[in-house]
């Protein structure tokens, strides 16, 4: 069934430890049918890396056409989920953390198995920074300069690198009331659309970067 054109489009707030809101948070994306439209709010420092590949792979399995804000921060592995989002928009104060995983245990392992639990990660790590970077559209080289050692990357930046559009902060306070967004049907990839000068979206932004 698809989502009727006259009702809200579903809003989520990814909001603190995504490993804590695990269950929530799945819940909230599995009530979005299949092909439906949400807007996903971000302020989050990250979580479990498992975590951050559950949420995205719901998002792009179920094919949603989520619109990513990051609001406050977007950090850790919150990343996986908000690349995972068809359009993303930031403010010029949004900040996303990019950093090597980190894995700690509190129980008492064996060598062997602290051992495995490093092979392991080191391929997790891989592979979900090779993914991210698809994801975002930047190559890998841009990815691995941003994590190791790791690395703040503010909203201006995003935009730069093709990764987001603009949220024009002056404007949306000047148009309070207004929707945020007038169009019917979110443009893909993260491509900006032409808007009038009323809209809060600057039209500046770049779009993502073909590898």
């Amino acid at each position: 069934m698809n989502q009727d054109s006259n009702s809200p489009i579903p809003e989520l707030a990814i909001v603190g430890d995504l490993t804590e809101n695990e269950s929530e948070l799945t819940g909230q994306l599995l009530d979005v049918e299949p092909g439906g439209r949400c807007t996903i709010y971000f302020d989050s420092p990250g979580g479990s890396p498992y975590c951050a590949m559950s949420l995205m792979t719901l998002i792009r399995l179920r094919g949603l056409q989520a619109t990513g804000i990051v609001t406050g921060e977007c950090s850790s592995a919150a990343l996986w989920p908000f690349a995972a989002c068809e359009r993303r928009l930031v403010t010029p104060c949004s900040v996303l953390l990019f950093h090597p995983m980190r894995w700690q245990s509190e129980e008492n392992v064996g060598l062997a198995e602290a051992a495995e639990w490093a092979r392991h990660f080191g391929q997790l790590e891989k592979d979900m920074d090779n993914l991210l970077a698809d994801l975002l559209g930047v190559s890998q080289q841009t990815m691995q300069e941003w994590i190791n050692p790791g690395r703040y990357v503010c909203g201006p930046e995003l935009v730069k690198a093709g990764i987001a559009e603009m949220l024009d902060l002056a404007q949306i306070k000047n148009s309070a009331c207004k929707p945020l967004f007038p169009d019917s049907t979110p443009p893909a990839n993260g491509a900006a659309e032409s808007k009038e000068k009323t809209s809060p979206i600057k039209s500046t932004a770049a779009t993502r970067h073909s590898r």
